[in-house]
């Protein structure tokens, strides 16, 4: 089975707590992958985000976790690579 390289995922999750501390989070959540987060819009009470995960074998589980317990819920995955043996 291959491993999750990148992931792009669509968040929505309210103003609080800020993107710094959310991409803290994730980033605790799987040590191994970089955290990119986009603010692609914002209303009074949320915001929607673009979360990109790059790393080697994602624990998408934990990063999905994580995620719902900051109180964000997963749109979509917009996007994924995977590969094996490099």
């Amino acid at each position: 089975m291959g491993q999750i390289r990148k992931v792009v995922i669509d968040v929505l999750k309210p103003h609080k707590p800020s993107i710094l501390e959310l991409a803290n989070a994730l980033s605790d959540a799987d040590q191994k992958c970089t955290v990119n987060i986009k603010v692609e819009e914002v209303d009074e009470q949320t915001e929607t985000l673009v979360v990109t995960l790059s790393g080697i074998n994602i624990e998408l589980e934990a990063v999905s976790a994580k995620i719902v317990e900051m109180g964000g819920s997963i749109h979509s995955i917009d996007e994924v690579e995977v590969g094996s043996g490099y």
